[in-house]
C-alpha cells in the first residue's frame, strides 16, 4: 500500500493529483493525515484523510508519498510518525516520493546520500548529499522526487511505473497530458 502523508498547510494539487493517477493505476494509495480526519491544504482547501497517520501498519507499506507546500512540509518534517516511515522505508527498501519542498525532509535526514534529486527551487541547498537535477520528476532507486505542483501529474505516473511498468505513461495518454 502506498501512504500519502498529509499535513496541515499541504499542497493540494501535489497530493491529490498523485492519489488519483495511483488509484486510476489500481494501486492501493491512502490518504494518511498527521493532523486530524480533515486536513487543511496551503490554499485552503479542506481534504478528508483515509486514515490517520498513526493507525498505518508498518508491514503494509509499500510506499510513501511527501506533498510539499507550506507550511504542510515543515509540519511533516516535525511529525514522529513520517520520520519513523521514512526510516522504515529506507531500512526496507520501499519508495519514497517527495514534491516540491518535501524533499528536503528527505535531504535533511541523509536519505539522498549519492541519489539524484529535484525539489521546488530555493530548497537546493536541504537536498544533502544529493545531486540536483534540473527536472521536473526524478527517479533514482525507490527515491522519486517532483519540482513542484506543475509536476503533480508526471510525478504520480512515475511512482505508477515505479509499481506497474508502463502504467503511468499509459495513465498520462488517458488523462491527456501526452
Amino acid at each position: 500500500m502506498v501512504y500519502i502523508m498529509l499535513a496541515d498547510g499541504f499542497e493540494e494539487v501535489e497530493a491529490l493529483a498523485c492519489c488519483d493517477i495511483l488509484r486510476r493505476a489500481e494501486i492501493k494509495t491512502y490518504l494518511a493525515s498527521i493532523d486530524g480526519e480533515y486536513v487543511t491544504g496551503s490554499h485552503k482547501i479542506t481534504v478528508k484523510s483515509d486514515m490517520a497517520a498513526k493507525d498505518i501498519d508498518f508491514s503494509q507499506v509499500e510506499g510513501l508519498v511527501l506533498p510539499g507546500g507550506m507550511p504542510g512540509t515543515l509540519n511533516l518534517q516535525k511529525s514522529e510518525v513520517v520520520t519513523e516511515l521514512i526510516r522504515h522505508c529506507v531500512e526496507n527498501n520501499k519508495l519514497i516520493g517527495a514534491i516540491c519542498a518535501a524533499p528536503m525532509i528527505l535531504g535533511d535526514m541523509g536519505v539522498l546520500e549519492g541519489k539524484k534529486a529535484t525539489c521546488f527551487p530555493g530548497f537546493e541547498e536541504n537536498l544533502t548529499g544529493a545531486e540536483v537535477v534540473n527536472d521536473f520528476v526524478v527517479s533514482d532507486g525507490n527515491i522519486i522526487t517532483g519540482k513542484g505542483a506543475g509536476a503533480s501529474i508526471m510525478f504520480g505516473a512515475a511512482i505508477a511505473d515505479y509499481f506497474k511498468e508502463g502504467a503511468g505513461k499509459k495513465l498520462l495518454k488517458q488523462v491527456q497530458h501526452i
